[in-house]
């Protein structure tokens, strides 16, 4: 009868491995199902034993005088057999089959093994909680994402959850981390973090602090030198049974930024009150009008808000530069210089100084740079439309705190354009002493906006770290593009403009000689008068700790006029490209200055200006004085004169310059004369804004997180005409995002308000900002202070009533008003 053939194993097909045919014929009596084997230490190879328990027919348990390893003799001899005159012995197709079997299933049981063994990352968890250790000991639990930010030169703790108890004997662990297109480990954007037994200072390390069981928790150790930027975590493992590496993944990605805290980093600032104003504050105060009007408007920075670090960064990446500058601070300004404003690299934003702003929103619009940023990212590098000097730098400071330098907004008032690199403000007049106007490419803005950013200079002489001077407006091209410094305050203030970067413009800026030229009849000009003390006044910051005004101009300028200040103008103009031309002293018996009373004219008012003419000489003088008064965009760029006459005092009716008014609602006098006498020449020019009025902000209800309000905003019309198309624009980080309002027309002296509702969303000081746009009126903004507390499920409300206070729980169900306890009683009054 034929033989019946059945499965070694169980005589199933059932199971991982199919039935197969050996070639043994019947057996004679059922098997004996074989007991589980137990493990004995002293007989049993532990990996022989559970491979004979996995698979006891390729395995079978040896006789105890049976010496040899079954598992490698089988492995060893499957393919070899006994040879007979050099040939193998004829097998059966069954046998064939079997020993195919064995070495498929040995493969199986090996690769499992190893891959038991093999040491693989199974998680890693960078601790990365807005409220945990990392984010809080480094500063960074302010910004509004889920990304893990940290600060370079300083350790930070993670998890990493392994396949198996690491053993530091056997097994080995780094970390990698690549940042930019091209990681390279000698530029220092693709880093390798050995694991040691002690952490040191200055490197890059990692170290096990704890161990359970198969997580072991790191403190890794960063270089205080460390490129910033977005950084990819891979872990690779090594032991005997071979290399693992982690799959990358974008959640543990890592965001390295400046370290203000840190001494070894260059942006170090010992000051915690300072950290807390120019690194962690962001909002802000940001000043304009002339050196007699100084305005102010508050402004959101933002630097913490959700995607603004993705922006910030993007804003890297997409200037070209490479990844390796990105740690040093005097690099990545001059990147952020270059890159917020837009002629040469499509940048963050457009200038517009037209009046034209029908395709874009109005420079004066805007209250922060929020929105600005997120809608240059979210457009993928279109530049936003519109922006001036404020804006320029409004957005600088956002950019630069949230990447950790420390950095400030900075006001400067009667600030020079110098377009030659002379060093001096050059005015142009032809023989009747009116201003050539093609010529005179210099120019005095009445407010210019700029940085200040902290750090050291490793690359200039000692004494020259600290404030730098940082301007994103684009002016002058600076190694072809348009971008400005970082100059050191300290360079300008000595006159030091030969020390990188941009020094002679920033000094130009701040404390250029005003020199007016004469043109002659051949042609040529001669130099007929200087002004010493035009330019560089009251250069302001917002202070530190409060919403005054700080006045900085000792940083930029010695004491006008002082001997100091004398040398390191002369100093300066030795490297400027009219140094034979400087002017030199004049005998002067004869001065005229311009003055104008209280805070100024009023919008829709008249302008009246007075002017002092002085004698020293103890002669008579004859004086014949021109006067021109032109509208000016706040540049000092001419847009139209409104009116020019010989005179001895000046007043301007509203009618005169109300069709010729933009932005700013500046104007300029310029007065030039000459006494008959002495054939002493007179000049001067005098700048003066027109007040806007403010919107007034009211809170209306309770501030509670999560509980809704209101704020009304009321608006009086200063204009004898209609405001046509009105926009309010009202936005406040933690209260509500920026909201644009068309509320249509406002009519002439009419007074309006409205009301937007809104629900806080975080709690602590907050400010509410407003601003109204219109082409009639613009720089019409206003602010107010609204403290919003956590939500609560308890309220202490008090009512006088004699000497009686009463308090109330607030249940679930509104209807109902529940009486607290004694203890509740007694702890509603403490608080």
């Amino acid at each position: 009868m034929p033989v019946e053939t059945r499965s070694i194993r169980d005589r199933s097909a059932v199971g991982r491995f199919p039935s197969v045919t050996l070639g043994f014929g019947e057996d004679t009596e059922e098997e004996k199902e074989e007991p589980e084997p137990e493990y004995n230490a002293e007989k049993d190879n532990a990996c022989r034993w559970w491979l004979r328990k996995v698979c006891p027919c390729c395995c079978p348990k040896s006789n105890d005088d049976d010496i040899t390893d079954t598992v490698v003799t089988a492995i060893d001899d499957l393919d070899k057999g006994e040879e007979t005159n050099g040939e193998k012995p004829v097998t059966g197709d069954g046998e064939l089959d079997g020993n195919r079997h064995f070495r498929e299933l040995h493969s199986h049981v090996f690769a499992f093994i190893f891959a038991e063994l093999l040491l693989k990352v199974q998680s890693i968890d960078l601790m990365k909680s807005k409220s945990g250790q990392n984010r809080t000991e480094h500063h960074t639990n302010l910004y509004q994402s889920d990304d893990f930010v940290i600060r370079r030169g300083q350790t930070f703790q993670m998890w990493i959850t392994l396949s198996r108890p690491f053993n530091p004997d056997t097994d080995k662990l780094h970390l990698e981390l690549k940042t930019g297109p091209l990681p390279t480990v000698a530029k220092g954007t693709h880093v390798i973090i050995p694991l040691v037994e002690d952490l040191e200072d200055d490197r890059w390390e990692a170290a096990v602090v704890k161990q359970d069981d198969k997580r072991i928790k790191l403190s890794v150790n960063s270089l205080p030198t460390a490129a910033i930027g977005r950084y990819q975590l891979i872990v690779e493992t090594n032991c005997a049974s071979g290399k693992a590496v982690s799959t990358h993944n974008p959640a543990n990605d890592i965001y390295m930024l400046f370290n203000p805290w840190c001494e070894d980093d260059t942006v170090f600032m010992d000051s915690d009150d300072e950290r807390q104003e120019y690194v962690l504050n962001s909002v802000g105060r940001i000043y304009y009008g002339t050196q007699n009007q100084i305005g102010v408007r508050t402004w959101n920075y933002g630097q913490f808000h959700d995607g603004i670090l993705a922006a910030c960064l993007y804003v890297l990446e997409k200037s070209g530069t490479p990844p390796s500058g990105w740690g040093d601070p005097v690099n990545v300004v001059r990147v952020i210089s270059a890159m917020i404003n837009s002629p040469d690299d499509l940048g963050v934003v457009e200038g517009n100084w037209s009046g034209d702003y029908s395709l874009g929103t109005s420079p004066t619009f805007w209250s922060g740079s929020v929105e600005i940023l997120n809608e240059y990212y979210k457009n993928s590098g279109t530049p936003v439309k519109y922006g001036q000097c404020w804006i320029f730098a409004g957005v600088v400071t956002t950019v630069l705190r949230c990447l950790g330098i420390p950095s400030r907004t900075v006001t400067n008032f009667s600030s020079a354009h110098d377009t030659d690199v002379s060093l001096t403000t050059d005015v142009y007049l032809d023989e009747n002493l009116d201003p050539i106007a093609y010529l005179n490419t210099d120019s005095i803005w009445n407010f210019h906006v700029w940085n200040d950013s902290w750090m050291a200079r490793p690359d200039l002489p000692p004494g020259n770290g600290g404030w730098q001077a940082v301007d994103a407006t684009p002016q002058e091209t600076s190694q072809g593009t348009f971008r400005c410094g970082p100059a050191s305050l300290a360079a300008v203030r000595n006159g030091h403009v030969y020390l990188k970067h941009d020094s002679p413009f920033v000094f130009a800026e701040v404390n250029s000689d005003k020199i007016y030229w004469q043109r002659n009849v051949d042609g040529t000009f001669t130099q007929i008068y200087s002004e010493k003390k035009t330019v560089g006044h009251f250069i302001s910051t917002k202070a530190v700790g409060s919403d005054e005004r700080n006045d900085i101009t000792h940083l930029y300028k010695h004491p006008e006029g002082s001997e100091e200040e004398r040398i390191a103008v002369e100093t300066a103009c030795r490297y400027g490209t009219k140094a034979q031309t400087f002017s030199s002293p004049t005998a002067e018996d004869v001065s005229v200055e311009v003055t104008m009373e209280g805070e100024g004219p009023k919008m829709g008012g008249d302008a009246e200006l007075s002017l002092i003419l002085r004698n020293s000489s103890s002669e008579q003088r004859k004086v014949f004085l021109h006067s021109q008064v032109a509208v000016m965009y706040y540049t000092g760029v001419h847009k139209a004169t409104v009116r020019k006459d010989r005179t001895d005092g000046a007043t301007r009716q509203y009618k005169d310059y109300k069709d010729q008014l933009i932005d700013q609602a500046a104007l300029m006098m310029t007065l030039t004369g000459r006494v008959k006498e002495t054939q002493q020449v007179l000049a001067t020019q005098f700048s003066f804004r027109l007040r806007t009025p403010d919107l007034i902000l009211k809170p209306i209800g309770k501030p509670v997180v999560g509980e809704k309000m209101a704020v009304e905003i009321s608006f009086t019309n200063p204009l004898p005409q209609v405001l046509k198309a009105v926009i309010f624009h009202v936005e406040g980080l933690g209260l509500l995002t920026a909201q644009k309002i068309n509320y249509g027309d406002i009519g002439s002296r009419a007074t309006v308000s409205l009301t937007e509702h809104f629900v806080p969303t975080l709690p602590g000081p907050r400010k509410l900002l407003a601003s109204l746009d219109c082409r009639q009126l613009t720089q019409v903004h206003g602010v107010t202070n609204i403290t919003v507390e956590d939500k609560s499920n308890w309220s202490a409300r008090t009512d006088r009533r004699g000497d009686k206070k009463s308090f109330y729980r607030i249940p679930s169900e509104p209807s109902r008003r529940e009486e607290p306890s004694a203890a509740e009683w007694v702890q509603a009054l403490r608080g």
